[in-house]
C-alpha cells in the first residue's frame, strides 16, 4: 500500500498508486477494498498526483468533451474522476476501474472526501 500517509490519517477515503496500476478505498485508516486494477491518464493527459477532495457524484455522467459515457464518476478535480472505463486504454486523466468497482467507489465515496494519489 503506497500511500503510508493514508494510513496514518484517518481522512484518507481513497488512494491511487498510478504506477503500480491500483486502488484502494480506505476507512478510519484501514483497507476495506482493494486493491483493484485501475488505468490512469496517458502521456500528455497524466492524472494529477497530490490530495484532492470528492467535489460530485454522477451515476450516470456523459462528457461532452469526449462524447462518452463515464458511469459512476466521482469526481475529485474539475475534469478529473474515478469511473468505468476501459481497464486496456489509458485516460485522458480519470482513473478508469471495472465497472464493479466504479460500482464500489461510486456508493462508499461521498462529497469531501479525501482521495490521495500517488506517483
Amino acid at each position: 500500500m503506497p500511500c503510508k500517509a493514508a494510513l496514518a490519517s484517518p481522512g484518507v477515503s481513497a488512494c491511487v498508486d498510478l504506477s503500480a496500476l491500483k486502488t484502494w478505498l480506505l476507512q478510519d485508516g484501514k483497507v476495506i477494498y482493494g486493491p483493484v486494477k485501475q488505468l490512469p491518464g496517458k502521456k500528455g493527459h497524466a492524472t494529477p498526483t497530490g490530495v484532492f477532495h470528492v467535489s460530485a457524484k454522477v451515476k450516470n455522467y456523459h462528457s461532452k468533451a469526449f462524447d462518452a459515457p463515464m458511469p459512476n464518476s466521482v469526481f475529485f478535480l474539475p475534469g478529473i474522476a474515478f469511473h468505468t472505463g476501459s481497464l486496456s486504454v489509458y485516460s485522458h486523466g480519470c482513473i478508469h476501474l471495472s465497472a464493479a468497482a466504479s460500482q464500489k467507489y461510486f456508493t462508499t465515496l461521498q462529497s469531501g472526501d479525501v482521495v490521495q494519489v500517488v506517483a
